[in-house]
């Protein structure tokens, strides 16, 4: 397996790591860095934009949300400074409307924590024309479901009336559906 990965990356095996959950930053550096690649990684946006602007790499790796902002910047920085990078944005609130976002921004593809190396040099390598393959574990219906009252929630600025009354739901059921944890 890695000799195949070291011959998919290229000459130029530099990766930008952004997060900031600093554990798992070091050990994704470490996993990378042992399927061939050169990471350099960053806990902040600030931090992040500056290597993409000062040495922008051919592969990325950005979580969504950080403490000092949001890690579509850095894609967007990234895309000024190198058009050809790929770019593999990573959250823990994995929802279709932010999946979106990250693919207009510029990403090559987006992943839901936890996402393990494998899966990330998986989204990393994968040929631009390709077809992902199917999800191992695809969202139930329940969760499908959860995802769409979240994003309309969203796109409500969070107000819970519209967000009903747009849903065609009784606005109780919808605080009772807000107010649990989302399904698996």
């Amino acid at each position: 397996m890695a000799e195949r990965d070291l011959q998919d990356i290229g000459e130029d095996r530099s990766l930008l790591l952004v997060d900031d959950d600093e554990p798992f930053l070091r050990r994704l550096a470490r996993a990378m860095e042992k399927r061939g690649f050169e990471p350099e990684t960053a806990e902040s946006v600030a931090e992040g934009k500056a290597i993409a602007m000062a040495r922008p790499p051919a592969y990325a790796v950005v979580d969504l949300r950080l403490e000092d902002g949001n890690g579509l910047d850095v894609v967007e920085a990234l895309r000024e400074k190198r058009p050809d990078a790929r770019i593999v944005v990573l959250t823990g609130y994995g929802a279709i409307a932010t999946a979106v976002a990250a693919v207009k921004m510029g990403a090559t593809d987006y992943l839901s924590k936890p996402a393990d190396a494998h899966d990330i040099t998986a989204a990393l390598l994968a040929p631009s024309d390709a077809l992902p393959p199917p999800p191992e574990n695809p969202m139930s219906a329940d969760r499908v479901r959860w995802e769409h009252i979240q994003r309309v929630y969203e796109l409500c600025d969070r107000n819970v009336s519209e967000t009903a009354r747009r849903l065609n739901m009784h606005r109780r059921t919808l605080q009772r559906i807000l107010a649990k944890r989302s399904p698996r």
